[in-house]
């Protein structure tokens, strides 16, 4: 009995032992399978729209653009549509014949980041940025070190094209006499400029819309400085603008934890205003196209660039030379927050430079950052020109009166600083072409002029590109050396690349000022 009882036991516990072997070899096999699908990516290879469904008839999320990574989240496309997880988590249907599948079995992030090994994409990414900070978007989950826009004039290039306007950072859609939200960009990924097909800045499938929704969406830290805010937010000791000795810049810097973000520059009165949802302008919106201010209305430019924590240090220095107008006191403008030494930098912007000396650093990018402080009263393009080695440039500014006309290397420049060395020729573009249409390029109260601030390199062995925060308004000889932008403090950012400076140099090709009145 003993041995019968023994022998059904042993029985009955090898049968327990089976089913749980067959069991959890069961369970590996689905963990290998889940892990397998998970860990596999692919690359948008064209254009594609992300959906709510597996059909044109889902409602549309965002547009992913060539060169973003995914994440899979099956294995084998149905109804022709993969399921798909982007870099912010957004997870959706993709077109499978618009996506190149990684087949090496080595696991990516989205965004091009590697975990290990290769990966079998063709598509070029020329991003070294990480996941986890603020980043220029060429487009909605689009990465890339820089981008450039010029958007065009009301005169030549009028309103939107095809595209809707809408106002995703605040306010309502302005129904100006007069506007353009067209534009041409250029990036580290195609350095040849490119006309756009949406509404400059109010949706996240352009450069403008997609960097700002990054930064004013997030929960990032911030500075947005702005001579010409329009009581909104009000600046102690300024109207609805401040002027000189307060610099003549504009723009943004966005950065994380650990400091490390991008610098976005803009020459738009009134925008950017606020930066963060959290904190909204109260009186007027903050959305291009969607500002009391009709600052749509002439040509305008924006540069944004990838900045490591020690690239940080070196834009917020340069800020404070400038006497950029902001106040580290007001969220809606400055948060501040990230490593000790960067929210002490914050802390001394917005206020008045006693600085008599420009600044020249050379970023992580390879881009150089020029910062001219008010109290150098030299003309600011030709102060560029000395710092650059005297090389010779080609600008198109707000030219409008006082007006600094054409020099060339003999021209004399009483109102000068012998630090700087001895300027190039500096050339002032009046008009440019794109699409076989002529544009103006000088300042003036009209819908065919200028106000964005950038240059090409005409000599010298490198080619570059300059955007600047000032325009060609002051003067040469005196007998006041502080006249107008002469007087005032900006920043320069030189991009040192061929086929960019060509591109850039077609743009602004045209007629020329004469060398005086």
């Amino acid at each position: 009995m003993l041995t019968s009882g023994f022998s059904q036991f042993e029985s009955a516990s090898d049968r327990a032992k089976t089913r749980l072997f067959r069991w959890s070899l069961t369970l590996i096999v689905a963990v290998l399978y889940l892990c397998a699908a998970a860990a596999q990516t692919a690359v948008v290879t064209r254009n594609v729209i992300l959906r709510s469904m597996r059909s044109t008839n889902g409602a549309r999320i965002s547009r992913l653009t060539p060169g973003i990574q995914l994440k899979l989240l099956e294995q084998a496309p149905v109804q022709g549509y993969y399921r798909v997880q982007t870099i912010d988590g957004s997870t959706g249907f993709v077109w499978a014949k618009n996506l190149q599948v990684n087949t090496s079995g080595v696991a990516t992030e989205p965004g091009g980041q590697h975990t290990t090994g290769p990966t079998t994409s063709t598509t070029p990414t020329t991003t070294t940025t990480g996941l986890g900070g603020p980043v220029p978007l060429v487009a909605n989950q689009h990465p890339v070190d820089w981008w450039f826009v010029f958007k065009f004039n009301s005169g030549v290039f009028p309103g939107c094209g095809t595209a809707t306007r809408t106002c995703p950072f605040g306010g309502d859609v302005q129904a100006y006499r007069n506007f353009s939200q067209q534009f041409v960009y250029a990036s580290s990924e195609n350095k040849t400029l490119q006309q756009g097909n949406d509404c400059l800045g109010d949706s996240s499938d352009d450069p403008v819309g997609a960097t700002f929704a990054e930064a004013y969406n997030g929960s990032f830290y911030y500075v947005v400085w702005n001579d010409q805010y329009y009581g909104d937010p009000q600046v102690q000791g300024c109207g609805n603008s401040c002027s000189a000795p307060w610099g003549h810049s504009k723009g943004m810097v966005v950065w994380n934890d650990s400091g490390q973000g991008f610098v976005l520059q803009v020459t738009t009165p009134s925008w950017p205003a606020s930066g963060s949802q959290q904190f909204p302008r109260t009186t007027d919106g903050n959305t291009l196209g969607c500002i009391k201010d009709d600052n749509v209305q002439v040509s305008q430019h924006f540069f944004a660039l990838r900045l490591t924590k020690d690239d940080l240090t070196k834009v917020l220095a340069a800020l404070k030379n400038a006497s950029v107008v902001t106040d580290p006191q007001n969220q809606q403008i400055v948060k501040n927050g990230g490593p000790a030494d960067i929210q002490e930098l914050v802390k001394g912007l917005g206020t008045k430079s006693k600085s008599a000396t420009y600044s020249k650093d050379l970023l992580s990018t390879g881009v150089q950052l020029i910062s001219k402080p008010s109290g150098l009263l030299v003309p600011p393009w030709q102060m560029v020109s000395a710092v650059l080695g005297g090389i010779s440039l080609r600008t198109a500014t707000w030219w409008a009166n006082p007006e600094i006309y054409t020099t060339t290397t003999s021209t004399q420049i009483p109102c000068w600083d012998n630090s700087l060395g001895k300027p190039g020729a500096v050339e002032i573009a009046t008009t440019g072409h794109w699409a076989g249409k002529e544009i103006g390029l000088t300042g003036g109260l009209g819908v065919n002029f200028n106000h964005a601030k950038i240059g090409v390199s005409t000599s010298g062995d490198q080619h570059y590109s300059i955007f600047g925060d000032m325009n060609q308004q002051g003067t040469i000889s005196g007998p006041n050396c502080g006249s107008s932008q002469n007087g005032r403090g900006g920043l320069f950012y030189v991009v040192s690349d061929t086929e960019l400076s060509g591109s850039i140099t077609n743009l602004i090709s045209g007629n020329t000022a004469p060398q005086g009145p």
